[in-house]
């Protein structure tokens, strides 16, 4: 392909601005860390309890358990992106729907951050599930036995040993979470995704743009990658020597 690249597009002012373009990616990827972070973060610590209830003996909760999964798991997250960012102020009273609106400050943020926490807590809830019920029946019954309370079977003695099965396969999500901040962009979050459009529209350079994007999430998942798989072999490693 004969294309002449022109890196130095970054190192040149955005339109009406005295920032660079490259500040343009910088910001964006600001937004992208800060979604994902927090909203895996309340996730993980969401569909942990929603796991939990999943593996009860009360029917109630189970049922609220599975009800919660298959409802945020099933609706599209771009759906749930609009829902959280053009509906669910108009279901508020006026005066919180007013604030959500008008006042609260970076409401895509926040409309982004619910709808992918909802989402990937449904999802973080199946592994959960299946890390606690991966645990010998026997520890179960055995901790009832020595007087735990449910409560404390679930917190010293299930959990405990379910985070550790289910941790490779949280990389994975979180690796998902990361990729799914981009449908962020959808509802005006200055993501690095749109960022990266931004760029390519006032510059004309959309190959270069998209490609930096591209190196960007690389680099961000492979960081990501290493500092998961460096909790899996210490979390491992703990679980031996007991």
């Amino acid at each position: 392909m004969d294309y002449n690249w022109n890196w130095g597009i970054f190192w040149d002012s955005a339109p009406g601005e005295s920032s660079s373009y490259l500040y343009w990616l910088i910001t964006g990827t600001s937004w992208t860390l800060a979604t994902t972070l927090v909203a895996f973060t309340l996730a993980f610590l969401i569909g942990g309890v929603i796991g939990t209830l999943r593996t009860s003996t009360l029917r109630p909760l189970v049922w609220l358990g599975n009800l919660y999964t298959e409802v945020f798991r099933n609706i599209p997250l771009l759906v749930q992106m609009f829902i959280c960012f053009f509906v669910v102020p108009e279901l508020l009273p006026v005066s919180l729907g007013d604030y959500l609106k008008q006042d609260l400050p970076y409401p895509s943020f926040f409309s982004a951050v619910l709808a992918l926490t909802l989402f990937t807590s449904a999802k973080l809830s199946e592994l959960f599930k299946a890390g606690i019920e991966s645990v010998a029946v026997g520890q179960r019954g055995a901790a009832l036995a020595l007087g735990l309370r449910p409560s404390q079977m679930y917190l010293e003695v299930l959990l405990p040993q379910a985070i550790r099965v289910v941790f490779p396969p949280l990389t994975s999500e979180a690796l998902n979470t990361l990729k799914n901040s981009s449908v962020a962009l959808t509802i005006g979050l200055m993501e690095l995704t749109a960022q990266a459009r931004n760029v390519s529209e006032y510059s004309f350079n959309t190959f270069e743009a998209f490609t930096a994007a591209t190196l960007i999430y690389v680099v961000i998942s492979l960081l990501l990658t290493f500092v998961m798989g460096h909790i899996e072999r210490s979390l491992a490693v703990r679980g031996a020597t007991r």
